[in-house]
């Protein structure tokens, strides 16, 4: 009987440089004052604090890279229905989604969370291409 060695399996992941890190937290401070900026100037959003800006913009992130492509796929027939544009109603669902998890951050209604993403992904283009940040 031949016995093979078992050797762990270990998922390396290259966060080791300094500039990364800093990079993810630059992304994340500009987006929470996008966030800010934006629940500023929308009456119907609510933001407590920079804290809670900050919470928001990492589990924005979070939502667009785990329940969003599940809700592109699932929506696939209507998306190409209405040209594309019923993506913009899946990023008010993840608004809304993001609301009902953060304590410190309130939506209104539908509409104010349709503003927010629209307001909010223009603020961030700009903020990035004031950096000058690629895309992230």
């Amino acid at each position: 009987m031949v016995k093979l060695p078992l050797k762990p399996i270990f998922i390396y992941v290259n966060m080791s440089k300094p500039k990364d890190i800093l990079s993810i937290l630059l992304q994340l401070v500009v987006a929470a004052l996008a966030i800010l900026f934006t629940a500023y100037i929308l009456p119907g959003i609510s933001v407590d604090d920079f804290i809670t800006g900050v919470i928001i913009a990492a589990l924005l992130s979070l939502l667009n890279i785990t329940i969003k492509p599940l809700l592109i796929f699932l929506t696939i027939p209507i998306t190409l229905l209405t040209l594309g544009l019923f993506l913009l109603v899946i990023n008010a669902i993840i608004v809304l989604i993001a609301a009902e998890i953060v304590g410190g951050f309130s939506v209104d209604n539908f509409w104010w969370a349709l503003l927010f993403s629209l307001i909010l992904s223009l603020v961030n283009s700009i903020l990035g291409i004031s950096l000058g940040e690629g895309r992230w």
